[in-house]
């Protein structure tokens, strides 16, 4: 899986009224529809009213790609032009191998 944080900023509570406005329109519960997508879910930092986090996940490359082939990118750019967004983008790359138990003692179910 391949997990992509996106962090937009603006000014004036616009990265806020981007998000609200992509939930609103449905923008992202057709993106959260798409083959291989595992999560669309944006986030408040508490400590910073003007960025919102995007945590999108996908099952591969290729669903990526396929995404980003999609109009929906076209609707998107337009919205981040619309509020003057600007972004800051991290990548991660799930480690199959790695064993969860390692951590499970730190984790309250």
């Amino acid at each position: 899986m391949i997990t992509v944080n996106l962090y937009y900023t603006g000014k004036d509570g616009n990265a806020r009224k981007f998000a609200e406005e992509m939930e609103s329109s449905g923008t992202a519960d057709k993106i959260r529809a798409e083959a291989g997508n595992v999560r669309y879910d944006y986030f408040f930092p508490m400590n910073d009213p003007e960025t919102v986090l995007l945590i999108d996940s996908w099952e591969d490359q290729a669903a990526i790609d396929a995404h980003h082939a999609t109009s929906m990118m076209q609707t998107i750019a337009s919205l981040r032009e619309k509020y003057d967004l600007h972004m800051k983008v991290e990548r991660f790359v799930s480690d199959e191998g790695y064993e969860a138990a390692q951590d499970s003692k730190f984790i309250r179910k």
